[in-house]
């Protein structure tokens, strides 16, 4: 059947890597997943290779076949490096196994491929998608192997462990001549039909003889004549492992097909080969076996499914399954009638209580739903209900969703109707049944079976191997192994027993490699980018939020996982932000034309995003839920805002009646009617068009009656327009009565001109006629006649447009036309003395401050070519002011700064600066281009890690002149030992985006205030983020780019000290551990620990302490410390749930709710072999928790030395007050006199209090 698919040829190795049919392996753009709760890894089915996977399977949980194939070493086998050198004799098929055998052992993936290992087999695509039969696997695998272990050590292999030998014999009744015949076997086939078990087929075979009589005489060659005889076989030679195949095919010559062979056939557990053997002189033990592999067959005679039942002699796998203690007591027979069917209630809990495990997929519970009452729940429930998922989650009290959502149970105690007599009484017990080293009685009663199923793995019961003696999925290959072949007590749960070095050294490289792509995929895949506006740096203005500053500064960009739920994003808000008061409530807002608008509050902290309906590139607006800057803000889509042109004619003169258009807001559950009181009109008549353009539109008349409609009801939108026309008089209507532009009307043909030179005229204004093709050199020439001024002005004056507020705007050419300069007719327009700038010059305003205030700028002309630093230095004359840190921005259209124009050497021109545009000058010089300015800090948390004697000096108390430091507390000191360690300012760095972390440390190095502490590289420190004046993220990868980490431009840096380098995987999680000293309430000095955090469980955690202090697990409880709530947290494994499902387990992780564990928690450890109470709290605790508000009192305060010597005024903590620690207190007690003092002018300032000995820390 095979053909010569193993025939290997080691001078065509590299050539058939490219044969034809060679299978084109796609990068997959996932990474393979981890192993399930099982710890044990399956194996990839390539299209048909079921079959190849199950005898695979068995090879490997052979661990005498393991073990001795990894004994042979490059030096026999050669490299697979090698495979493409035509000279080298590299033998494929052994190197391929082992490497698969160390990965099914080694390598954390959730199956293993045998791409590589078919490839050397030289299968092509073909092959791999065809099914073919195990058994003719089995023997010609291990044909290959012998011809491929040739002139190797292991040549004997197969021999050794699978060789047996079979003795025919016939036995002359006449002389007692023996004949016998002897032959070897790989594995013993036995038949199936009309046999009904494997002892009474080894019975027929090697016990009952075949009688020689009557017609069918037997020749013996002694007797030399025909002779009554007996033929009988016996087992002669038995192997260590004993492979029986079961002929379960057979040919029916009746019909003339093929057919499988369905009847019961029972195999026991433990079997006595001795009645079946030769020699029967050995005692019993020598011919019992053990049965630790059954391959199952499902399906018929032309095609099905291989899996196997696999029994794990050394206890590699997590061996745990779920019992159901009770059977349900309630049937969906229980809802006849239509009313209780409408209830998804209750007809989901029926359906549940009809599972035998009481445990379901969450699809599945869909699926049966629908083939329960014949419709899906999107259909009959959604509207109402929302999804399935979501109405399982708020049904909490009676139903239990796994933590990964993906099945669901009934909690116990929970009833069909609440009148019902029923109680549930069932609940779900979890069983992990360890094991202990068995006896030969009790070796089968302990035994841990495994059903493989290609990737999948799932523990099973012996008793569930009864399943497999009948039917259409029934045992095809059985292998059984010598009681008394024992494994040595260092291989039992010990997967890396024997493996060879370089074996070991390539899986766990592997796995680091796993863990990047994994953690790599998990950001792209599962990160999104949210853009999260701050409520303080908002106003409420024209009907909409916008920005106070300018749109980036009050726009902060996070990127989140959209798996973790709305606590979790609430949390990582509180963390970023430095300062929250109040509740914080997240919603959902939009920009509209005009601005931005909150829609919806987001609720429901245990929800994920994805449930949440959270969209990438979100835009999330962080307020307290009710107003900004003291405007109660209106959400929701009822009342969005809308911008709306507003046309009316402007009062004055019946004979020039100009039309005024206007952008106004309004909100759009407002009556229409508001229109008139927001323009201070009496009233009128409305009419609506909604296309932007009124030019041969026409309008409709809003009827009276409908004013008190809204705009939404009224089918108004952004950009409809709405003109307002005088009912009181209809000679000025400026429609006719089919609603078109009333042409009869006095078209506006004249512009006014006001005189604005100061000289004495006549008159003070003048109308000037014109076209839309007036030149306005023509309009100023004849405004300077008509006003009666002097002529000189015709060479020294200009026209500058006037606007609604009186603001004169930018000079317009004297070339322009009034269409060119955009001006309307009826426009007003002011004539100055000054020139009008060219068509090369810019008329810009500028103004100091950010704080600008209309009409309070300057104006100023100057060449487009001209440079930002130019044009900067220009503007510095202007208002006398020298030096060189200051910067320009550009003003943008709410009258805010925007961004800083950052490219100094770039001209006007070049930057988009026009005409009339607005530029800020704000104090500070700015970083050119990807250049950061980084504040560096100092981080020495107590303990024993200090630099020589700097560290001794600090201990002592006797810090240099200008050091910020508070004296370390005591060893053990009640409380002290987790409280608040200040940091110290050290300077700043500047550095490019593109440097790594290693040349931020590299550069920090050379900062004076760090030179003292004689660091000896940068290996030898770590590097934080400052968040709220303490160390908050870690950044672990010195060679990653500071860019890559985007912390932003306003980021600070703390360093701390380390004894020794310290590399740090991706998963590696770094908490400070402090043991509880016995018999008080106190610590010990923390002590850095790092735990792998890949699973991330309480038990997990607990093992890493329990061996990081030599302490018995059982005999430790640890918590985690929360400062700012003085609160502990224990952490305890019991609620982590073990369950027995399809789909892949997800434990409770503590680096989510309610613990958040993240790197440089506390956690305390207390010892109960000497302390078994279950306080974990310190003195201080107690005093924080009592005053709540003394935490954040000591971080306003300072304690000042000159305060004890003279009066200083007590003043209460704002926003622009700076924390001090003066150096003259040190050895003060807390009694000492403390002040409160205002330092500086915002945050982040720093200097000298009024004392002139404390230094201030931003």
């Amino acid at each position: 059947m095979f053909g010569d698919l193993f025939e290997e040829d080691y001078s065509s190795v590299s050539n058939n890597q490219y044969g034809k049919g060679k299978k084109l392996k796609a990068k997959p753009l996932e990474p393979p997943a981890p192993r399930e709760f099982t710890n044990l890894s399956g194996i990839r089915n390539q299209g048909g290779t079921c079959y190849l996977n199950s005898l695979l399977q068995t090879l490997h949980f052979t661990p005498e076949f393991r073990e001795a194939l990894f004994s042979l070493g490059p030096e026999e086998l050669g490299s697979l490096e090698e495979k493409d050198n035509p000279d080298a004799k590299v033998r494929i098929i052994p190197l391929q196994l082992q490497r698969l055998f160390a990965q099914l052992l080694l390598l954390d993936q959730e199956a293993a491929s045998t791409a590589d290992l078919t490839d050397s087999f030289g299968w092509t695509s073909n092959e791999e998608m065809r099914q073919h039969d195990v058994q003719e696997l089995n023997r010609i695998l291990f044909s290959a192997l012998e011809t491929s272990l040739v002139g190797t050590s292991g040549h004997d292999l197969i021999n050794r462990l699978y060789h047996g030998t079979i003795v025919n014999q016939i036995v002359c009744k006449e002389c007692k001549n023996v004949s016998e015949k002897q032959e070897d076997f790989l594995d013993l086939t036995v038949a199936v039909k009309n046999v009904t078990s494997l002892e009474d087929a080894l019975w027929n075979m090697y016990v009952e003889e075949e009688v020689f009589d009557c017609d069918n005489l037997y020749h013996c060659g002694t007797c030399d004549r025909l002779v009554k005889a007996a033929k009988s076989a016996k087992l002669r030679k038995l192997p260590p492992f004993l492979t029986v195949s079961l002929l379960r095919f057979n040919f029916d010559f009746v019909k003339c097909e093929r057919y499988k062979e369905t009847s019961c056939y029972t195999f026991p557990l433990r079997i006595n080969l001795k009645p079946f053997c030769e020699q029967s002189e050995l005692d019993d033990l020598e011919y019992m076996y053990d049965l630790f592999s059954v391959i199952i067959h499902k399906g018929g005679c032309y095609g099905g499914h291989y899996h196997v039942y696999i029994k794990d002699v050394d206890h590699l796998g997590n061996w745990q399954f779920q019992e159901e203690k009770s059977k349900p007591d309630v049937n969906l027979k229980d809802l006849h009638n239509e009313e209780e069917t409408d209830d998804p209630l209750m007809i989901l809990k029926a359906i549940l209580s009809q599972e035998e495990s009481n445990l379901i997929l969450v699809d599945l519970l869909g699926q049966k739903l629908l083939k329960k009452i014949g419709i899906s729940w999107n259909k009959k429930y959604r509207k109402q209900y929302g999804p399935l998922r979501k109405f399982l989650q708020l049904h909490s009290q009676i139903f239990l969703l796994s933590s990964d959502e993906s099945t669901v149970s009934l909690l116990k105690n929970s009833s069909l109707q609440a009148e019902s007599d029923f109680q549930r009484k069932d609940q779900q017990i979890f069983k992990t049944i360890t094991s202990e080293s068995p006896g030969l009685n009790d070796r089968t009663s302990c035994s841990h079976w495994f059903d493989i199923n290609d990737s999948k793995v799932q523990p099973i019961e012996e008793k569930d191997i009864e399943q497999q003696f009948q039917g259409k999925e029934s045992a095809y290959m059985l292998f059984y192994r010598k009681s008394q072949l024992e494994r040595p007590p260092e291989a039992r749960a010990n997967p890396r027993y024997r493996v060879p070095c370089h074996l070991l050294n390539e899986m766990d490289a592997a796995n680091i490699e796993l863990q990047t792509k994994r953690a790599e995929y998990d950001s792209t895949n599962n990160n999104f980018e949210l853009h999260l506006h701050l409520g303080p740096h908002y106003h409420f203005f024209n009907g909409a939020l916008h920005p106070v500053v300018s749109q980036t500064e009050s726009v902060w960009d996070l990127t989140f996982d959209k798996r973790k739920t709305l606590g979790d994003l609430r949390q990582s808000i509180f963390q970023l932000l430095e300062f929250w008061e109040g509740d914080m409530v997240l919603s959902v807002a939009k920009f509209v034309p005009a601005g931005l608008h909150v829609y919806q509050t987001l609720d429901g902290d245990d929800l994920t995003l994805c449930d949440l309906e959270i969209a990438d590139e979100e835009d999330i607006f962080v307020w307290n839920g009710v107003e900004v800057g003291g405007i109660q803000i209106p959400t929701g889509s009822d009342c969005e805002p809308l911008l709306l042109n507003v046309l009316h004619l402007a009062t004055g003169s019946e004979e020039y009646r100009q039309l005024v258009e206007s952008p106004q807001v309004f909100p759009a559950n407002a009556e229409v009617g508001t229109v008139f009181t927001a323009l201070a009109m009496p009233g009128g008549v409305l009419f609506t068009s909604n296309t932007e353009s009124v030019g041969g539109e026409s309008w409709t008349a809003i009827p009276k009656e409908d004013l008190k409609k809204t705009f939404r009801e009224q089918g108004l939108r952004n950009g409809s327009s709405i003109l307002i026309q005088d009912s009181s008089n209809d000679n000025n209507s400026l429609l006719t009565k089919q609603g078109k532009w009333n042409t009869n009307v006095n078209e506006v043909d004249w512009v006014q001109v006001n005189n604005l030179c100061q000289l004495e005229s006549e008159e003070e204004q003048v109308k000037i006629s014109a076209t839309v093709n007036t030149v306005v050199f023509d309009i100023r020439i004849k405004a300077i006649k008509e006003l009666k001024l002097m002529k000189e002005l015709a060479e020294n004056s200009c026209l500058r447009p006037i606007d609604r507020n009186g603001k004169l705007l930018c000079p317009v050419p004297d070339s322009y036309t009034l269409k060119e300069a955009e001006l309307k007719m009826g426009s007003s327009l002011g004539l100055c003395p000054g020139r009008a700038p060219t068509s090369s010059q810019l008329f810009l305003f500028f103004a100091m401050g950010s704080d600008m205030q209309p009409g309070s700028e300057m104006e100023i002309i100057v060449e487009e070519t001209i440079s930002v630093r130019e044009c900067l230095k220009t503007m510095l004359e202007k208002f006398g002011l020298p030096g060189d840190t200051w910067h320009l921005r550009k003003m943008d259209w709410c009258y805010e700064a925007g961004e800083p124009l950052c490219e100094e050497d770039a001209t006007l021109k070049e930057l988009m600066i026009c005409s009339g545009d607005t530029l800020l000058l704000t104090e500070g010089k700015l970083l050119p281009p990807g250049l950061l300015k980084v504040p560096i800090w100092w981080y020495q948390p107590p303990g024993p890690k200090g630099q020589g004697k700097r560290h001794l000096d600090q201990r002592n108390c006797t810090p240099s002149q200008g050091e910020v430091w508070r004296a370390t507390s005591t060893p053990g000191a009640a409380g002290d030992v987790h409280a608040d360690v200040p940091l110290r300012y050290l300077g700043d760095v500047k550095i490019s985006e593109d440097a790594t972390l290693a040349e931020l440390k590299a550069q920090a190095m050379t900062l004076p205030s760090l030179l003292e502490f004689s660091i000896l590289s940068p290996a030898f420190l770590r590097a934080w983020t400052v968040d709220s004046k303490r160390p908050g993220r870690l950044l672990r990868k010195n060679q990653q780019q500071f860019r890559e980490y985007k912390l932003g431009r306003r980021t600070e840096i703390c360093l701390e000290p380390l004894q020794k380098e310290e590399h740090l995987g991706p998963q590696d999680m770094l908490l400070r551990t402090q043991m509880r000293l016995p018999g008080e309430r106190a610590y010990a000095l923390p002590v850095d620990m790092v735990w792998d955090a890949a699973r991330g469980t309480a038990s997990s955690l607990r093992q890493r302490v329990a061996d990081f202090y030599s302490l018995p697990v059982e005999k430790i409880e640890i918590a985690k410390y929360f400062p700012d709530k003085f609160e502990w947290l224990p952490v305890s494994s019991w609620n982590q749930q073990i369950t027995k499902r399809k789909k892949k387990k997800k434990q409770d992780n503590l680096q989510g709710a309610p613990y958040y564990l993240k790197d440089g928690d506390i956690i305390g450890i207390k010892n109960l072999l000497v302390e078994d109470d279950g306080d974990f709290s310190t003195v201080r605790d107690d005093t924080g928790r009592e005053d709540p508000a003394l935490g954040k009192r000591k971080r306003k305060r300072f304690v000042c030395r000159a305060a004890a010597f003279s009066p200083v005024q007590t003043h209460l903590a704002g926003p622009t007050d700076q924390k001090l620690l003066c150096p003259s207190t040190w050895g003060v007690s807390d009694s000492a006199s403390t002040a409160d003092v205002p330092v500086g002018s915002g945050p982040g300032q720093s200097g000298l209090c009024p004392c002139q000995l404390c230094f201030v820390v931003p």
